[in-house]
């Protein structure tokens, strides 16, 4: 493996991608939004139960490469509680981490800082934004399903 192959897919990437909390899918879900990454086909699919504004069940059934897979367990173990305000600002921090070389998305998801040698790959920043895109359009959905 060549050195950047290798400090892109550090032992911490590897052992987040190994271990992505809420794997599988909910029975009974309000909602579910499938994400996918047209240039790699890595797929995310989530399924999000909302309850006083904020994530009370969720699942993920994660078919993406180590770095999509890492990006999922850091979500995973930060989306339970959150409202899809905070969801979305966690995509938006991490959309500006990967594409314009901002910050660590902060607290609760700053364990995002494994990723930062995948900033140079462009090609697989769509992967990695994956599950947090899908779990802030599942929030705002079901959100929006309430109130109808």
């Amino acid at each position: 493996m060549s050195t950047d192959l290798a400090k892109l897919y550090s032992g911490k990437l590897l052992a987040l991608a190994a271990d992505i909390p809420h794997v599988g899918r909910l029975e009974t879900p309000q909602v579910s939004v499938r994400e996918r990454a047209p240039l790699c086909g890595s797929t995310v699919t989530v399924d999000v139960v909302m309850e006083d504004g904020k994530v009370a069940q969720f699942a993920q059934d994660v078919k993406a490469c180590a770095l999509g897979q890492a990006s999922a367990a850091v979500l995973g173990a930060h989306v339970l509680g959150r409202t899809a305000e905070e969801l979305d600002q966690a995509r938006d921090e991490m959309t500006a981490f990967l594409k314009q070389d901002g910050p660590v998305p902060s607290a609760p998801f700053e364990g995002f800082e494994a990723l930062l040698p995948a900033r140079d790959y462009k090609n697989r920043h769509a992967s990695i934004l994956l599950a947090v895109t899908a779990a802030a359009k599942a929030a705002h959905e079901a959100e929006t399903a309430k109130q109808v």
